[in-house]
């Protein structure tokens, strides 16, 4: 058995940084408004700690305020760092009374950093042959790393000697020399010029040492050599800076003191600061309005949470025999509802094979394993006795399931022919409707974030990277406790976020109205699949390589010389060095070096650029598309199976991916053949739906302007109505150039677009770009009070409204930080229309789903792309079902506007437009 930590040194300051940023875009606080995801992110990864090592003494170790010693040394060191943000400051002394009212040691010395601190207490405890971890990602304290102390990096990944030599390429006691020669830009260590961690490694690999490289100087030959020979002075500087000290005076005995916990004053604390558990776990019930809710920090130890106490009141069961199963199928017959997740595996859920089924019935838990084929496995029960026995079951309506995204296991389910019905609730989209920017919606951050409980994550049981097993291949005494934790924190997450939910009647009536029904409707559409045309992508393919090697050969006599297009590195030397163009950057990355990405390159003004960005887009084309595309086709059904999520974006929009068919280009040529090669079968045509600028009338209609209801209701082009008003000219003197121009206006002010952007897109002065959006506001008079309304109301409330109810929260819209406040004012303005449009489009989407009824060979909802519907029909009856699809789409929620829908029937989708 492996001994087990004596102590843990805790870098709390990297932990306090990195959780404030962690949680920095959730702008977390109590009641009263003061920031706590700071202190909450500490707190939670010392729980953590605490629970997987109990027998260790934590040691929370701190930075103090002021300048420290080095900054005697270098005064530049560290100087280019902002100061901390004032949010995260006034956490910094309530995190430590909540420390020491942990009982644990805490200790902050004058003049040195808490790296200096962990060196002394890590030294001596590996001469005292103490076990000891050190908790901190810096990697600095690799040096510290020895037969009896380890580095534990919050990401969870833990370091021996062995570890920090895959790491750093060096050994634990080169860590020193290797920081030396490289530099540190975070601290503001010089290190040698042109020395970067491959070379140094290299050198230590060669020498030995810093000594051993100075002494073999000479024989290192080029430029960095030369930069070596001609930097010992800085390298000495460098060595001192990154040297620990390991004599740091201590305000303690770390071996005998035992500080005591002051529980009492731990409990006002967590009641102060709005940690609403921890207070819970102390013994107190929580009052019911006082305590904000927690976050999860991302990226701390992934360690397990102290064992909830509600979990002790749930069995856990591995079904083997035929007696027990059908005992659980009895039970199951008899329920009212049960929590339902299968254990597959595949995520790829046209090829997924069931490994195991899990339910949990009242309190009770069940694994059955169906499908765990390594070697020794234990004998299970017939797959196919148990799918046929489960099958009345799953496909009985009255009988409620309750589950974790039930749409994948709605899938597998139909890969063996079942039908699951009776969906009652889905975790996932419940908290997605309660509020879809708290937290991410899986269920491991769920559980976290409504919770405050760490679950086995699948990294635990199947590992991580190459190394990670399929769910068939691992061990059952493991995969059962995994499976039927799965279901008990479902459920406990089911009736929290039913509590909450129940609050608010608008969202639960969404979540039962639209959300839960469109599942069944995206499992259909998303099996149904779409056909693709292989061989146009293969010919769109080579003439897009030849448009590549065209550009690349302009792009080499613009530079006089050969580069990789594709290298950031190589572009940054050719633009902005002295031996290439020399031009000036117009951004920076995070370490000082010129921005090499789309939007610092856009920001420059030279012909070779142009063809570097051309050339980017041709590339990212080539590879997110014409060769990934054919690619994804099933090898069963030969057409392209996409995955619609609903809960990941902030509005209400269903997003895709495998292939996300909502980034492809709509209005460029190259787009345009991408989508000539999603096809209809033979006898078929695709009929694409669209509505027609679905989100201005929308606001219309939240806005009530006279000028917009009254060009919608006439059935006028409104942006040939926007531009007769702007500029004052009659409706018929109106070109394409006026119309364009009012059309960016329509369209940019309600995504909250400034004079600056405008003037930007349509090329004209700031002036006269506010000059234009000055004229819109007074014809549009109504427009403008909804904009200055609603930014009101978000700040107010923190929240903004589609019609149908949904919320959508702006954590930033009272931030101090400007730019986050005015992107989430932007956001409060559009995100109505935006979720509005969401909406309509998923209740259009069933109305036609039930139109439909199942089994019609003769129409397929094939795809949902922005403010479109997709469909494969039978080509003989193309004009009766686009009539149809019209209707549905345009009555499917009445506004004081009439929706319109574009429709268009063709071989291809672009032939549909």
């Amino acid at each position: 058995m492996q001994q087990p930590y004596q102590f843990i040194l805790l870098d709390g300051t990297a932990f306090l940084f990195r959780a404030y940023f962690s949680t920095l875009a959730q702008n977390l606080s109590n009641d009263e408004g003061f920031p706590t995801g700071a202190m909450f992110g500490v707190i939670n990864a010392i729980k953590r700690l605490q629970h997987q090592h109990p027998a260790a003494k934590i040691i929370a170790i701190f930075d103090a305020k002021g300048k420290n010693f080095r900054h005697d040394i270098y005064p530049e060191y560290k100087a280019h760092r902002k100061p901390a943000d004032e949010e995260l400051i006034i956490q910094i002394e309530p995190l430590y009374e909540i420390v020491r009212a942990m009982g644990l040691h805490f200790i902050c010395v004058d003049k040195v950093e808490a790296d200096d601190v962990i060196a002394t207490l890590a030294t001596y405890a590996d001469k005292q042959n103490i076990k000891t971890l050190i908790a901190s990602s810096d990697k600095d304290l690799m040096q510290l790393v020895s037969a009896n102390v380890f580095q534990l990096d919050m990401k969870g990944t833990l370091y021996d000697r062995q570890g920090v030599v895959e790491k750093m390429g060096v050994l634990p006691e080169q860590i020193l020399d290797l920081l030396a020669l490289t530099g540190d830009s975070a601290d503001n260590i010089p290190g040698v010029p042109s020395v970067g961690p491959k070379t140094a490694v290299k050198w230590l690999e060669q020498f030995g040492s810093i000594e051993g490289v100075k002494a073999n100087a000479e024989q290192i030959k080029g430029k960095v050599g030369e930069k070596l020979r001609e930097n010992f002075d800085l390298l000495a500087l460098s060595y001192r800076l990154v040297q620990l000290k390991f004599d740091v005076p201590l305000p303690c005995d770390i071996l005998d003191d035992e500080p005591d916990a002051d529980n009492a004053k731990l409990s006002s604390l967590y009641q102060q600061y709005g940690f609403k558990v921890w207070f819970q776990q102390l013994g107190h019930s929580a009052p019911p309005e006082t305590l904000a809710p927690t976050t999860p920090l991302a990226e701390t130890p992934q360690v397990a949470q102290p064992k909830a106490d509600w979990l002790d009141q749930y069995t856990q069961t591995v079904v083997f025999n035929q007696g027990d199963f059908e005992h659980l199928v009895a039970r199951l017959e008899q329920c009212k509802s049960f929590v339902f997740d299968l254990e597959t595996t595949s995520l790829d859920y046209m090829n997924a094979h069931i490994v195991g089924w899990v339910f949990l019935v009242d309190k009770d838990s069940f694994y059955i394993p169906v499908g765990h084929d390594y070697l020794d496995a234990p004998q299970q029960l017939d797959s196919h006795t148990v799918l046929n026995q489960l099958k009345p079951i799953l496909e009985n309506a009255a009988i409620g399931k309750v589950g974790q995204n039930l749409k994948y296991d709605t899938h597998v389910l139909a890969n063996y022919h079942l039908e699951l019905n009776g969906i009652i609730d889905d975790t996932m989209l419940k908290s997605y409707c309660l509020n879809s920017v708290a937290t991410r919606h899986n269920m491991d951050d769920l559980s976290v974030f409504y919770l405050q409980h760490e679950t086995i994550h699948f990294a635990d049981v199947a590992g991580k990277g190459k190394k990670q097993l399929p769910f068939n291949q691992v061990n059952i005494d493991i995969a059962a406790p995994y499976a039927c934790e799965d279901v008990i924190v479902t459920h406990k997450l089911n009736e929290t976020l039913a509590h909450e939910l129940v609050k608010y009647p608008d969202l639960y009536k969404l979540y039962l109205q639209v959300e839960l029904p469109l599942i069944p409707v995206l499992v259909t559409m998303e099996r149904n699949g779409v056909a693709l045309d292989s061989q146009a992508l293969n010919t769109q393919q080579i003439d897009v390589a030849k448009q590549m090697t065209a550009i690349q050969t302009q792009a080499f006599e613009l530079a006089g010389d050969a580069f990789n297009l594709e290298s950031p590195k190589q572009i940054q030397q050719i633009l902005f060095s002295a031996e290439g163009l020399g031009l000036e950057p117009k951004k920076k990355t995070p370490k000082g070096a010129p921005s090499t990405n789309e939007e610092a390159l856009k920001l420059l003004d030279h012909p070779l650029v142009d063809l570097i960005l051309s050339y980017r887009t041709l590339a990212k084309l080539n590879s997110t598309y014409l060769e990934a595309l054919p690619k994804q086709l099933d090898l069963t059904t030969k057409r392209l199976h996409t995955s619609y999520h609903q809960a990941v974006t902030a509005t209400g929009r269903l997003s895709s991916a495998n292939p996300n068919l909502q980034n492809i280009p709509i209005r460029t040529e190259q787009g345009a053949r991408i989508r000539g090669a999603f096809i209809a079968q033979t006898g078929n045509v695709i009929i694409a739906a669209d509505y027609s600028q679905i989100e201005l009338r929308i606001m219309a209609h939240i806005s009530q302007d006279a000028h917009l209801l009254d060009a919608f209701n006439n059935d006028m082009d409104v942006h040939r109505t926007t531009a007769s008003m702007m500029f004052n000219i009659p409706i018929e003197q109106v070109t394409s150039d006026h119309r364009r121009k009012a059309k960016a206006i329509n369209f940019g002010l309600i995504y909250g677009m400034s004079a600056f952007g405008l003037a930007k897109q349509i090329e004209v002065s700031r002036t006269e770009a506010k000059q234009y959006i000055d004229a819109y506001f007074a014809n549009y008079p109504a427009v403008a009070k909804y904009m200055e309304t609603t930014k009101e109301i978000a700040k107010t409330q923190g929240y903004v409204e589609t019609i149908l109810g949904r919320r959508l929260y702006l954590p930033q819209i009272n931030a101090k930080n400007k730019m986050l406040q005015q992107h989430a004012l932007r956001t409060a303005i559009n995100a109505p229309m935006q979720g509005s449009s969401a909406d309509i489009i998923k209740k259009a989407m069933l109305d036609i789903h039930i139109w439909i009824g199942t089994n019609n060979p003769d129409i397929k909802m094939i795809m949902q792309v922005h403010d479109e519907l997709v469909f494969e029909v039978n080509a003989n009856k193309a004009t009766e079902f686009s009539h149809k699809i019209q209707n549905l789409m345009e009555v499917t929620h009445p506004l004081t506007i009439p929706l319109k829908v574009d429709i268009g029937i063709g071989n291809s989708w672009q032939e549909a437009h």
